[in-house]
């Protein structure tokens, strides 16, 4: 398992190719932020309120968290094929219900039901742990971020262009078409790379305790989710401080939102090429320290009455450079600790982040006002990625003190 198999694009009987892993994951992000800059208008075709309107992002989280929690162990006993292409069949159809819902309470109903395709951005992660070595994962993981990085980077500005020209439903109709496309994708590459468990899901449950009592586990697992937390806050915020601080357009908006993409891309890169090299831990402690660095000038640049749209977005790079480099070896970490359950961390580990992140992103708007400038979110996204450089610290000492026992 220390190398990669021989892989052909479309041919199921060999490992997944690169391609399907990064459009796996990338759809689940693609549904996240894609109509970001249509909030505004969503909320005046519903006649509602913009915080309730907000909601589209945070109950998505949260539900991709619950999710996400039965999704891995789903996986573990029963594969993970059919759980990806049934997640993509949901998928289509709660988006056909948000284009079709009559009111906001609709709307948001089908938004959560939506998130079940956060299947293919935690079975992902399971994929590659199945196919390689926990360094190699790293790297491979790496790399499928890194491709994956290209939809935040676009994705909001082509929701912008779309929203500007025909209006908020063009963005769930483009959903629709990815979706499809997703499974029909996974439908001719993916064959199964997880081995099938016997007997009933109430046996694998009693192995968890061997997963939850792991303090390298809960480490690698908080790293995550308070690396990815000062982007969730940023996915809650940023939307109202680009239109209702610094007065930009959809389409200004979503051209300056995708800043934390090119970081994140060049964070992945890094971390694709650097972290067989260093090692996971060290290159989780760079990237948290570069995302800390950036969010403290940013604050103090505002603090000092010299920021702006391009100094507050554009400081957002190395806020996404950081995540590009903690995320892939985060994860990595959570699926490698116990190898037999790889499925139900990623999906507990994954829970922890988005659950993290919808609290962050509703909370996000609540320390913002009119008169409030960035300064707020600023300061709470500063908060919660230097909690990620406590978590990795906390993992390093226990490894250290699992050295010395052994010797």
């Amino acid at each position: 398992m220390s190398d990669v198999p021989v892989i052909r694009f479309l041919d199921r009987t060999t490992p997944p190719h690169l391609v399907t892993l990064i459009m796996l994951a990338g759809v689940s992000t693609l549904s996240l932020n894609v109509f970001l800059p249509s909030l505004p208008g969503m909320t005046e075709y519903f006649e509602t309120d913009y915080h309730l309107m907000q909601l589209a992002v945070t109950l998505y989280l949260a539900m991709n968290a619950l999710l996400q929690v039965v999704i891995g162990p789903i996986s573990d006993r029963y594969g993970r094929r059919p759980v990806l292409l049934w997640s993509c069949v949901g998928f289509v159809l709660a988006t056909i219900g948000c284009l079709f819902a009559p009111n906001v309470g609709v709307f948001l109903a089908f938004r959560m039901l939506q998130a079940v395709i956060g299947a293919g951005m935690v079975l992902s992660r399971a994929v590659v742990r199945d196919m390689v070595s926990t360094d190699k994962a790293a790297s491979m993981m790496a790399y499928v971020t890194m491709g994956m990085a290209v939809v935040p980077m676009f994705a909001p500005a082509i929701g912008g262009v779309l929203d500007a020209a025909l209006g908020w439903k063009a963005n769930f109709w483009l959903l629709v078409l990815v979706g499809v496309l997703v499974w029909w994708v996974v439908w001719r590459d993916l064959g199964e790379t997880g081995m099938r468990r016997e007997g009933k899901m109430i046996d694998q449950v009693r192995e968890y305790p061997e997963l939850l009592t792991s303090p390298r586990f809960w480490g690698y697992a908080a790293a995550a989710m308070f690396s990815s937390g000062g982007f969730f806050s940023y996915l809650g915020g940023a939307p109202y401080v680009g239109q209702e601080i610094f007065r930009l357009s959809s389409a200004e908006l979503g051209i300056l939102f995708g800043a934390a993409g090119w970081g994140y891309l060049a964070g992945n890169w890094v971390a694709a090429r650097m972290s067989v090299r260093f090692g996971i831990n060290r290159m989780i402690l760079a990237g948290g320290g570069v995302g800390v660095a950036g969010l403290l000038l940013n604050a103090v640049l505002h603090m000092a009455g010299l920021g702006g749209p391009w100094v507050f977005f554009g400081l957002m790079i190395p806020l996404g450079m950081g995540n590009g480099m903690v995320m892939p070896n985060a994860n990595a970490g959570m699926v490698s600790v116990r190898p037999g359950l790889a499925g139900s961390a990623a999906g507990l580990g994954g829970a922890m982040m988005l659950g993290g992140g919808a609290v962050l992103s509703s909370f996000a708007g609540t320390v913002l006002g009119p008169d409030s400038g960035p300064t707020p979110l600023l300061l709470l996204m500063l908060a919660t990625t230097g909690a990620s450089v406590v978590a990795i610290l906390f993992v390093m000492r226990r490894e250290r003190r699992l050295r010395l026992t052994r010797l």
